[in-house]
């Protein structure tokens, strides 16, 4: 089953792959993906229009402070 996303105007639009790039049609065809790859979003622009973004990766935690040795 092609994986299908509902954008805010009702529009539902079916991921697909040309090998190359992502992109969204409002029809499944043939290059029809089940899901979302692995590290990537689904992100809605302002026109309504779907894309995918790689997710960001988490900032690295940061290590506390030393503490300064007494004099």
């Amino acid at each position: 089953m092609a994986y299908a996303h509902t954008n805010s105007k009702g529009i539902t639009y079916y991921l697909h792959s040309n090998g190359k790039m992502f992109f969204f049609s409002k029809e499944v065809k043939d290059s029809a993906l089940d899901a979302v790859p692995a590290g990537y979003d689904v992100v809605e622009m302002k026109t309504g229009m779907l894309v995918l973004k790689k997710k960001q990766a988490a900032p690295a935690a940061e290590k506390p402070a030393s503490e300064t040795p007494a004099a």
